[in-house]
């Protein structure tokens, strides 16, 4: 994540902003040297940003529908992935998506959420009763609703990729009840949402890149972080912070998008190419990403860590009712909600 400056509220700036950004300068001659590096004599090749590595689940799935896309096009069409953050951090590469200096671009809520209000509702806290709610969700109505509202900003939302349960971790003690995070320092990420989650639940909240998290607890920078089982085990953050106290508070999906731009510039036909192949490309990265969690699971059960069950999770559930509030400011937002939660009964 980006180093901004984070308030309470929807107080993060938006973009596009008006004139020419250091990042837009910096795209322009990124773009051009993409454009140089990936043109194809008979055909188009999308550039593709990710920051984690070629070997994690979304990057898999995006080189899956590579190759489904360049197979439904008869090698028309094709995707270049530039992982492991070559482009830049999420903030940086989402701009540069939005006005077409990148063409596609895996990225989590938080960037989104400055800029589109409806990003906020999915990653609402306890909104997901379980891991197969948001899913479902996602799958449907109420996924294609939040999709649909990244156009008006440069964006073609293509499909939702999985993200996990997110559950805190610290180096004093079990998280049990709500009175138990008083005080701790926790690692967030940049997001006004987040921000917002930590301050309600009596921690203080601290943004920061994620890579920056195993030498901060190391270090008794923070007392603490909230991520996914995979996370804590491959960022090593397990070897520092030996409590893992599964609130699963959180189950946000991450997107794929597309610069609307470039997407303007395709047939039907190849836009629907690209739809089908993102749409086939779920179920595999679920597949890749239920079977890592699984693996980081064991790992950490079998390294010692002392992982526990939250005594009342709607303890929890209740502390951050004002963070609904905060986040749930129009009907449409509302309806979205209602939706999401009528299709959490049969998950129950």
């Amino acid at each position: 994540m980006g180093d901004r400056i984070i308030r309470r509220g929807r107080g993060l700036a938006s973009f596009p902003q008006p004139g020419l950004s250091r990042r837009q300068m910096i795209a322009s001659g990124l773009s051009a040297m993409l454009l140089a590096g990936c043109s194809k004599a008979s055909g188009t090749t999308f550039r593709v940003a990710e920051i984690h590595p070629s070997n994690y689940p979304t990057s898999m799935a995006i080189t899956e529908m590579g190759r489904l896309i360049e197979g439904y096009s008869d090698g028309k069409l094709s995707m270049k992935l530039y992982a492991g953050g070559q482009l830049g951090e999420e903030r940086d590469t989402l701009e540069m998506t939005t006005f077409g200096g990148i063409d596609m671009n895996r990225v989590s809520l938080g960037p989104l959420n400055s800029i589109e209000p409806m990003t906020n509702i999915p990653g609402l806290p306890f909104i997901f009763k379980n891991v197969a709610h948001m899913r479902d969700a996602m799958d449907g109505a109420p996924g294609r609703q939040v999709l649909r509202s990244l156009e008006p900003h440069g964006l073609i939302g293509l499909c939702f990729y999985d993200s996990g349960a997110r559950s805190f971790y610290n180096t004093k003690r079990p998280i049990r009840k709500p009175e138990d995070m008083k005080g701790m320092k926790l690692r967030v990420q940049n997001s006004d949402l987040f921000v917002s989650l930590i301050q309600e639940l009596g921690g203080n909240p601290t943004p920061m890149p994620l890579g920056e998290v195993y030498q901060s607890l190391v270090q008794g920078v923070i007392d603490g972080a909230e991520n996914n089982w995979p996370s804590y085990f491959e960022g090593r953050h397990f070897e520092a912070a030996k409590y893992y106290s599964l609130t699963q508070h959180v189950i946000a999906p991450e997107l794929l998008v597309m610069s609307r731009q470039r997407w303007e510039k395709l047939s039907a036909s190849e836009q629907e190419i690209v739809r089908k192949s993102a749409d086939e490309s779920v179920p595999y990265m679920r597949k890749l990403w239920d079977l890592k969690t699984l693996d980081a699971e064991k790992a950490v059960r079998a390294s010692g860590v002392e992982v526990n069950e939250v005594d009342d999770q709607q303890a929890f559930v209740d502390r951050v009712q004002p963070v609904w509030s905060e986040y749930i400011k129009t009907p449409a937002e509302q309806k979205l909600v209602d939706e999401i939660a009528e299709m959490g009964v049969d998950h129950a």
